[in-house]
């Protein structure tokens, strides 16, 4: 499942993203990996789990952090499996689309086209439109009743019942809203069109040939040597996530488990050829509505396309991006629930692409006279879906987000690059507001993920 912290196209927003580029020391970089990954597990352990960065060939950290298993004391570590939960998704995708290289299916064809037993709201729904979360099929996620529910196993069949009778959210292709559903029922196509379960597909057309020996699809009933347990954050600590959620619901929108290194595996093979055509991967990594392209995240960072993915389900977190052009890989894989993962992976991605990251317990705040705020304040337009207010709050710019229940302080630190640049400790986040030749303001830039423009109303 995603992990959303401000909801916008899904991408976790307000992880600190700094500016210039550098070229440091390689011995450097890996020190400052290192020091970044430790900082999200203590002391706060906001994160326990594995990371693997690779710059090409050369591998820049591999290590584990904190405890696979707290009960019994073992060290995680590169060969310790965990669920990856919405990462799932590119799998599906690419086995859709190794589908379509085959001529077994169309990504444009309608849903109504493989599954009989599908609403009639629902005739005109490509599968282009499920892969691209424009379907308009509803979330259900955030039904009331979806933590009992989960906890039950439900077949993909019961999964499609439950959504039969609701009405989409929007006219298919219209709109961008992240669902599990549009991936639920892209699984069940993959089977109609393959005429193979799913997990033997996944199995044999990409785990095998990758020599993805140590990932698969979870069941509630799989014993792994070398899993994860799962927790979830507490006011008196972590706790386990052991009984909170049936894996047969998320499926193939978020059932698989994996390593680090059973990931840069798929990667490698993804973008080397292995895997789909080169026009099937170009439809894949298309930057689509709400920063998707297929089964994928799809940004820039410093004009260079990145690919990536988050994902959360109760007990775990997981990352996964790559910047295809630099063959820069960031994988972090965490059996604690929770947005420190993906926080925490785009600041490794900065570190590996040569930029500096300031770590929030680094951060000093830069005087700044009370009667410079009020140039800065106003309403900028992120995207389409999601806007930042500033305004003063005592003697500190304040920001809220409108998925946010309250404005929260910013430091000013300085001007970077000629641009005045003030910090969101609540998020580790950076805005950088645009001033003209009067000084005036009419733009911001939200670093996180990649640079995201925002016009002032």
């Amino acid at each position: 499942m995603k992990t959303l912290i401000f909801g916008v196209a899904n991408v976790c927003l307000f992880a600190c993203m700094a500016s210039s580029a550098q070229s440091p020391n390689p011995v450097a970089v890996k020190e400052r990996l290192d020091t970044i990954a430790k900082s999200y597990t203590v002391p706060s352990k906001s994160f326990m789990g594995t990371v693997l960065v690779m710059d090409g060939d050369q591998t820049l950290l591999e290590k584990g952090y904190g405890m696979a298993d707290l009960e019994w004391n073992i060290p995680n570590g590169p060969q310790v499996e965990y669920r990856l939960c919405s990462v799932t998704k590119q799998f599906t995708a690419a086995l859709v689309l190794m589908l379509q290289d085959d001529g077994k299916l169309n990504i444009a064809d309608p849903v109504s086209k493989y599954l009989a037993d599908v609403p009639k709201s629902w005739e005109k729904i490509t599968l282009a439109e499920l892969l691209g979360h424009t379907s308009g099929i509803p979330e259900t996620v955030h039904d009331k009743d979806f933590a009992t529910w989960s906890m039950t196993v439900h077949s993909p069949a019961e999964q499609l019942a439950k959504l039969h009778d609701r009405p989409l959210d929007f006219e298919p292709g219209s709109q961008f809203e992240y669902s599990n559903s549009n991936y639920i029922v892209l699984g069940m196509v993959v089977e109609k069109a393959s005429g193979q379960k799913y997990a033997d597909l996944l199995r044999e057309r990409i785990l095998i040939p990758l020599g993805m020996q140590h990932s698969g699809m979870d069941t509630d009933e799989l014993i792994l040597p070398n899993r994860a347990e799962g927790y979830n954050p507490e006011k008196n600590g972590l706790v386990s996530a052991r009984h909170t959620m049936s894996m047969s619901g998320p499926w193939a929108a978020g059932s698989m488990y994996s390593t680090t290194g059973d990931l840069l595996r798929w990667e490698q093979g993804l973008f080397g050829g292995k895997v789909l055509s080169e026009a099937s991967l170009k439809e894949m990594t298309t930057m689509g509505k709400g920063g998707h392209g297929l089964g994928v995240e799809v940004t820039q960072l410093d004009g260079f396309k990145v690919i990536q993915h988050s994902g959360g389900m109760p007990g775990f977190s997981a990352e996964l991006i790559y910047v295809p052009e630099k063959k820069i890989l960031v994988v972090a894989l965490s059996n604690v629930y929770g947005p420190a993962t993906t926080a925490m992976a785009e600041q490794l991605l900065q570190v590996a692409m040569g930029k500096p990251v300031v770590l929030a317990s680094e951060r000093k705040a830069v005087p700044i006279a009370q009667s410079e705020l009020g140039r800065f304040t106003g309403v900028y337009d992120v995207s389409a879906e999601f806007a930042i207010t500033i305004s003063v709050g005592g003697e500190s710019l304040m920001a809220q987000g409108n998925t946010q229940p309250k404005p929260m302080p910013m430091m000013y630190q300085g001007v970077v690059d000629g641009h005045p640049r003030f910090y969101l400790p609540k998020f580790d986040a950076e805005l950088e507001f645009v001033t003209d030749a009067t000084g005036a303001v009419n733009s911001m830039v939200l670093h996180e993920g990649g640079d995201h423009p925002a016009k002032k109303r």
